[in-house]
């Protein structure tokens, strides 16, 4: 029998699921899971256009649901797997709730955290970014060339 392997490729395939649920909704495609013990305790994707929200970002809906999940506001043991780069709000939100590490597949070359400020996170979160980048990016690309 073939055990497993909870890689961060493994994690990030299942934010970019998440991400397609987003495309299907017509939302920008953003996915994001957080895991724990390599356990997956929160899915999220965009929510903004069905929320009209400006704040129901991926990340968001995944801090929110990953907290209510542990019982408390804080997710230091946790990784966060997102499809693109946190925007400066969400990497806001990453800060206090101290996650542990955040991986991402594709940056944000405009709205991306790190155009602002790379030390926006809470200094003990590890960022590590490009898993699955192309993949991750190939699906923004596809959305927003159909929206034009």
């Amino acid at each position: 029998m073939q055990l497993l392997q909870f890689t961060d490729e493994y994690f990030m395939k299942e934010a970019l699921k998440e991400a397609g649920k987003a495309y299907d909704l017509d939302e920008v495609p953003v996915g994001a899971v957080i895991v724990i013990n390599d356990q997956i305790i929160a899915r999220a994707h965009n929510l903004t256009e069905q929320l009209t929200d400006v704040t129901a970002h991926a990340e968001m809906q995944a801090f929110t649901a990953a907290a209510s999940f542990l019982g408390g506001k804080y997710l230091q043991d946790c990784t966060l797997y997102v499809t693109v780069e946190p925007c400066v709000m969400c990497a806001g939100a990453a800060f206090w709730t101290q996650i542990g590490k955040i991986v991402y597949g594709a940056a944000d070359e405009k709205r991306g955290f790190t155009r602002v400020n790379k030390k926006m996170l809470h200094p003990g979160t590890e960022v590590i970014s490009g898993i699955l980048e192309q993949e991750c990016a190939s699906i923004m690309t596809a959305f927003f060339k159909n929206k034009r």
